[in-house]
């Protein structure tokens, strides 16, 4: 089973976020195509995950072709743009969380057992939520855009509160896997970090989840 560290955060008062990431986060690379026949394109896509006492952070980094921001709010279909993903759940629960985040910091987030029947977060837990988005290029996303083609340098870092998944007290692991896809841009891709062994595409399979060691 693949596993990655999530390194705590010291002494944010003293050092600015994105130096303590960089200095102290675990790296990560979304890298595994699991559907080469079908879907042989993968773009660069890696990042660093950490946490702080109160929060995951998981920051992400893609280079790649193509730039599709077509849904500009939140709860829209998110996996059809440029898009990154993180599932994460409790070792011992059954429920999961899917967090899909397009270049605009616009996020799909919800919980349930499988694909089917999934909840939405609430809207205050929405607003718990930190994205800082950026595209290199483009000053601001306001407007639906698909650009095809020409390589694309973007990031966005999620900041997700440990209150939102429902943790009160850290466990030594979490269960959960980060994803890179785009169903609807010029290079469809369904690229994972942990291997996802089913026929087609299906990043709703927590069988298949690594682990997150605290």
């Amino acid at each position: 089973m693949k596993s990655l560290r999530i390194p705590l955060l010291r002494n944010l008062e003293d050092i600015d976020l994105d130096t303590a990431i960089e200095l102290g986060g675990e790296p990560f690379r979304v890298d595994t195509i699991n559907w080469p026949d079908a879907y042989p394109y993968a773009p660069l896509c890696n990042g660093r995950i950490a946490r702080t006492e109160e929060s995951l952070l998981v920051d992400f980094r893609v280079s790649g072709l193509d730039l599709r921001i077509q849904n500009l709010s939140d709860k829209d279909r998110i996996w059809e743009d440029s898009a990154c993903e993180f599932f994460v759940k409790l070792p011992d629960s059954e429920e999961y969380f899917n967090f899909e985040v397009n270049p605009a910091g616009r996020i799909v987030a919800s919980r349930g057992t499988g694909r089917a029947g999934r909840v939405p977060l609430s809207d205050e837990d929405f607003g718990k939520i930190v994205r800082i988005s950026s595209v290199e290029g483009l000053p601001m996303v306001k407007v639906p855009l698909n650009y095809e083609g020409g390589i694309w340098n973007w990031r966005v870092l999620l900041i997700i509160p440990f209150e939102v998944l429902g943790i009160e007290e850290l466990p030594s692991k979490l269960m959960g896997n980060i994803y890179k896809c785009g169903d609807l841009t010029a290079h469809p891709h369904y690229v994972t970090w942990a291997p996802v062994q089913t026929p087609e595409p299906d990043f709703h399979r927590p069988e298949f989840f690594g682990e997150f060691i605290l």
